[in-house]
């Protein structure tokens, strides 16, 4: 099985894919760009926005438009207008951070984690934005916070900051949103390169983007077991979501960031968005403002 090539988009740091199921339509960023995309499979139409500063994420929104993480904290985009609305600046006192991975949780808050643009200092948190304008911090002292996930039943959250190597699990309480027992669930060896972005099947396992690895990974986070791993023709893998009708569709981005002239001759295809049949379905990209019972 091969992934193959939807866009040679030559990204330097392609990230954050979510698929609006509404829309059939595939966003995902270039973070320091500050550029959205939206790609549309069926068509292949593809459309950028710049945003003026580095772009962590975006998810869509209940009510249409999406949700973004932008440097200077949350805001609402219309994408029929281009049209931004400030929700919350979460660390004004923080000039030198910047958001990266973030994502909507299973009840429609917007996760989305802070670093520093400089990757020396552990000054980064895992901020969760409610729909009705509650801000509160889950997680502090990250360096590189990535990858979040749930799993089937909603009940453990998912969650890397790259450079620990580790995919942590945490209980996941829907209703207060408290994460509690902390606890390792894979740890990626250096062979492999640095645990990125992830997401989670119907089945409960998980699919780890590789930094420095050229592959996508399936992992089984009861056992840390490795299951699979699918190259590809990208040396930095980023992150990935499922996506078409039927969310058996894994979406990857990848980046050109950090990589020599010689690295980018041996893998030109690098900073492209990949697509993957695996034989699985996925879970869903959550919507912010929407909330999935269970």
């Amino acid at each position: 099985m091969q992934a193959e090539l939807l866009l040679d988009a030559r990204l330097e740091l392609g990230e954050g894919p979510a698929w609006d199921a509404v829309a059939g339509v595939l966003y995902f960023v270039d973070i320091h760009a500050g550029d959205l995309h939206s790609f549309h499979p069926a068509s292949g139409a593809h459309r950028t926005v710049n945003l003026g500063g580095p772009l962590g994420c975006a998810a869509p929104a209940r009510r249409g438009g999406l949700i973004l993480a932008l440097r200077s904290g949350f805001w609402t985009l219309d994408p029929s207008t281009d049209k931004r609305t400030l929700l919350c600046q979460p660390e004004p006192h923080l000039p030198a951070n910047r958001f990266n991975d973030g994502k909507c949780d299973p009840r429609g808050r917007f996760l989305a984690g802070t670093m520093d643009d400089a990757e020396q200092e552990a000054s980064g948190s895992l901020y969760s934005y409610s729909p009705d304008g509650a801000l509160k911090t889950l997680l502090t002292g990250l360096r590189i916070p990535n990858g979040l996930a749930w799993s089937p039943d909603y009940r453990t959250f998912y969650f890397i900051d790259t450079p620990t190597r580790l995919v942590m699990a945490y209980d996941y309480d829907l209703d207060t949103e408290d994460i509690t027992n902390p606890r390792p669930a894979v740890r990626v060896p250096p062979e492999m390169g640095w645990p990125d972005g992830m997401t989670s099947d119907t089945d409960g396992m998980l699919w780890v983007a590789l930094w420095g690895g050229a592959q996508v990974t399936r992992w089984d986070p009861a056992a840390g077991q490795l299951l699979a791993a699918y190259p590809l023709p990208a040396l930095n893998v980023t992150s990935c979501c499922f996506g078409g009708a039927h969310l058996s569709e894994l979406y990857i981005t990848s980046a050109r960031k950090g990589m020599t002239a010689a690295q980018l001759a041996e893998r030109p295809l690098s900073g492209g968005l990949f697509r993957l049949r695996p034989g699985v379905r996925g879970m869903p990209t959550f919507v912010f403002g929407a909330t999935v019972l269970k």
